[in-house]
């Protein structure tokens, strides 16, 4: 358990666009909450009132097509740093289990091995905004990037908010696979590979698996 959890347990998912983290996270959800537990979801960015404003700046404002490697990377941070210390830790310390829909994988790899922003500072940021936070296990959700684009076509309706983060050519969103399979490789404790590619319930039922034999305590309730 991470040094933050005290008695609660962290949990976040991490993925290119499409690859199904959303869909997980509710399956997840569900089966806690049959199970009796109240968890708390969290997203990157956002996820309280000061993140839901430089969310809309990162992804949503008209105005954000000049926008910086470097100054996404400190949004980013921000909505994080404010994540963290209103809403993860104080939960985690009331023995709550949290989800979060990404948190600092996410810009290791989006504004650092995508964006090109050296690792040492994306590193020395993170560490300022998130602290001791870190999550107990990490879901990376891997998909082949052109499916996953893909699948943003076909589900896509014409009143959607236009996403800023989505809208990069293939090459970025190869760079972002790559850029996770080796934050995996280099973590391989925490962060468990699951291939986006496999039927939802195949995936679901190997996330309950791996919480269960992480803390089977915990998660004796929920269905295998």
């Amino acid at each position: 358990m991470s040094a933050a959890s005290q008695t609660g347990f962290f949990i976040s998912f991490e993925g290119s666009e499409g690859c199904g983290k959303s869909t997980q996270i509710r399956h997840l959800i569900e089966s806690l909450r049959a199970a009796g537990h109240k968890p708390l979801l969290v997203r990157e960015p956002g996820g309280t009132p000061i993140g839901e404003p430089i969310r809309h700046l990162l992804q949503h404002s008209p105005d954000n097509g000049a926008m910086t490697p470097e100054a996404e990377l400190l949004l980013f941070a921000a909505s994080r740093a404010q994540l963290v210390r209103e809403k993860i830790l104080p939960a985690l310390a009331d023995g709550q289990i949290v989800i979060s829909d990404r948190f600092l994988d996410s810009t290791t790899v989006y504004q650092g091995v995508a964006r090109k922003i050296a690792a040492a500072t994306v590193e020395t940021i993170n560490r300022f905004a998130a602290g001791t936070c870190l999550p107990d296990v990490t879901f990376l959700l891997d998909l082949d990037c052109a499916e996953g684009l893909a699948r943003l076509r076909r589900r896509a309706k014409p009143d959607d908010k236009r996403d800023r983060m989505e809208e990069e050519p293939l090459a970025f969103y190869e760079a972002v696979r790559l850029g996770y399979l080796a934050v995996a490789q280099a973590h391989p404790t925490r962060i468990r590979v699951l291939d986006a590619a496999k039927p939802q319930e195949e995936i679901a039922r190997a996330i309950r698996d791996e919480l269960q034999q992480r803390s089977h305590v915990l998660f004796q309730g929920i269905c295998v």
